[in-house]
């Protein structure tokens, strides 16, 4: 069901990027050949891709080019989608499988922005609990300072990302979550350190939810370009609300394979980690996390 969700919800944003044909004439304009007709059409959506491409180009060209890490937001500008699942192991032993894992479509419309929109995910419960979509997500990314390999390979910025109310099971928040983000990167010869800084704020309902200080940190090491092992650390810490003064934290390794060509632009990268709960207090423990990157 969710697979077919993800494959609809791209087929359309195809569909909108395409530009509708002119099919009106005049009455006293003679039929145009199939060639001449096509030929504005091809020449104004070439255009808009190519600008699109160029600006896409020059945003990767002005930024390192680091791998995006299993469960650290990806701390650079990218164009790609992406597909996550996972499986985990609940504090009280039922098993919960995410298919989807708040990830999705990606898109740079500027050299300095990034735009994600997270389809709700789908979570299956070996449990009494019901099963059902999550909340859909999104994600703004804003590149401040940067620069590539070579020339002081950095990356800061600032993202806001928020989920909305979406679900009408339990698999869902229930309340817009607002997520001010801060991100940096340095690079180091083969080895790139990513991290982030977040805090949640529900909009709504932070009595039952609190909020949450989640940091991310990622080390990858690059091997010939294409191999990527790497270790995280991930912790949240909540105030206020249910969890009010607990913390959780997770050691995740993980490994990052590609990207490798597919078609023209479209690239294909996997990945595969692990989160290991190292605190007291955990949620769940071996979350088994699949990732499918396709960067174009």
């Amino acid at each position: 069901m969710t697979q077919f969700a993800h494959i609809l919800f791209l087929s359309v944003v195809a569909l909108c990027t395409l530009p509708p044909t002119l099919m009106a004439q005049t009455s006293g304009t003679p039929p145009a050949t199939e060639s001449e007709a096509a030929t504005p059409d091809a020449s104004n959506q070439g255009g808009w891709l190519d600008r699109w491409m160029r600006t896409v180009d020059e945003a990767r060209a002005s930024q390192p080019h680091y791998v995006a890490p299993i469960v650290t937001t990806h701390v650079v500008l990218v164009e790609q989608y992406r597909y996550d699942l996972s499986r985990q192991v609940d504090v009280n032993g039922a098993v919960t499988s995410n298919f989807g894992a708040s990830r999705g479509l990606e898109i740079i419309p500027t050299t300095r922005l990034e735009i994600g929109i997270s389809p709700p995910p789908y979570l299956a419960h070996q449990s009494a609990a019901p099963d059902g979509f999550g909340d859909v997500s999104f994600q703004v990314k804003y590149r401040a300072f940067s620069a590539p390999e070579g020339k002081g390979d950095y990356f800061v910025g600032v993202f806001f990302a928020g989920s909305v109310p979406t679900s009408d099971s339990s698999n869902g928040v229930g309340h817009t979550v607002l997520t001010p983000t801060f991100a940096a990167a340095k690079g180091i010869g083969p080895v790139d350190i990513q991290t982030t800084l977040a805090t949640g704020l529900p909009a709504t309902g932070v009595d039952l939810l609190g909020r949450t200080i989640v940091s991310n940190t990622a080390v990858n090491y690059r091997i010939k370009g294409q191999v990527w092992p790497m270790l995280e650390l991930n912790s949240t810490s909540w105030s206020g609300g249910t969890l009010d003064g607990k913390k959780e934290v997770f050691v995740t390794p993980g490994l990052v394979v590609g990207s490798f060509p597919v078609a023209e632009r479209l690239h294909l990268g996997v990945g595969v980690g692990v989160q290991i709960a190292v605190s007291e207090f955990h949620r769940y423990n071996h979350r088994w996390i699949a990732s499918v990157r396709l960067p174009f």
